[in-house]
């Protein structure tokens, strides 16, 4: 058993996926690495900017992952468990309307910035009154495609990517498929809360390390990620209950939709948040669940707001 732990700097990151990008590291089986990481941006934002600069941010540079790193040992038709071990000291985060991206971007064209100070570590304040816990995890985590070329990191993929599972929080042991030689691992994208769903396209974006240990299964396949939680979910948050909020529609999105637009009218309402602070908030605080999805020919989504965020 290896206990050498390596750490992988930031600066050696990419912002697309490549299986004929180099790795810069080669771990064995069983060994921690050290992974610091770049907050969405890719530096591009900072604890001062404005609106205006996340309209003038440049998308070629936006979600970097750190690595990738070499597996040995690991083939074609394995599988690559993660246990993410730890999370370094968060200082600060963003928030952000991107125009032309997130749920309601028709709704939406505006760029919108909320900066938040995570000094705290536990609780990140919204506003007087508004205080999201943190738990934070890796947005993006995946390994190479068995595809060459470039393939952006965007969406989530069959070698994991762009997930946004806010669940992949410390004690969680993710699987990923092994598509190439070494597995050619990578992450980034750390957020220290969010919503499921990520509904306006960012959560709390924000810079940190993380640790992480590899374990290889052996001719053990899996086409697509799957995930194993160290306990319950959402325990800083259940206790006083939820405001949830329904959409129905024949087409999933578009009741994802309705059921975002009438939480942020009842956030506007009930206290007074304009719409682009309610859509916000949604973001990194409200889990969209599909309720139902075999009463054809409508499905119903619904969004839960945590009552607890409210002071």
């Amino acid at each position: 058993m290896h206990n050498h732990q390596h750490t992988i700097h930031k600066h050696s990151h990419h912002t697309v996926w490549d299986n004929s990008i180099e790795p810069i590291q080669s771990v064995k089986p069983g060994e921690s690495v050290h992974f610091e990481v770049h907050d969405a941006s890719g530096g591009q934002l900072s604890a001062k900017s404005t609106a205006q600069d996340v309209a003038n941010m440049d998308f070629s540079k936006v979600n970097p992952v750190t690595g990738p790193v070499y597996i040995e040992g690991a083939e074609p038709g394995d599988t690559l468990e993660v246990e993410i071990e730890h999370f370094g000291t968060m200082s600060w985060g963003w928030t952000a309307v991107i125009p032309g991206f997130g749920l309601l971007s028709d709704q939406f064209p505006d760029p919108h910035l909320k900066i938040w100070d995570l000094s705290d570590q536990k609780m990140a304040q919204f506003t007087d009154g508004i205080e999201i816990p943190t738990k934070p995890f890796p947005g993006t985590i995946g390994v190479a495609l068995p595809e060459t070329g470039p393939h952006s990191l965007v969406p989530p993929r069959h070698n994991g990517g762009n997930m946004d599972i806010r669940h992949l929080t410390k004690g969680t042991r993710l699987f990923l498929p092994v598509w190439v030689a070494g597995a050619l691992f990578s992450v980034g994208d750390t957020h220290a809360a969010q919503g499921d769903g990520e509904v306006c396209g960012t959560a709390i974006e924000a810079p940190m390390e993380i640790q992480l240990k590899f374990k290889l299964h052996k001719g053990k396949s899996i086409q697509e990620p799957r995930f194993i939680t160290p306990g319950p979910l959402t325990t800083d948050l259940d206790e006083q209950g939820y405001y949830v909020t329904t959409g129905h529609s024949d087409d999933l999105m578009t009741a994802s939709k309705k059921a975002v637009e009438y939480m942020i009218e009842h956030l506007g309402e009930t206290y007074g948040l304009s719409d682009a602070d309610a859509y916000t908030l949604s973001s990194v605080a409200v889990d969209l669940k599909i309720s139902e999805i075999v009463d054809v020919p409508n499905y119903l989504v619904s969004a839960y707001l945590p009552q607890k965020i409210f002071k």
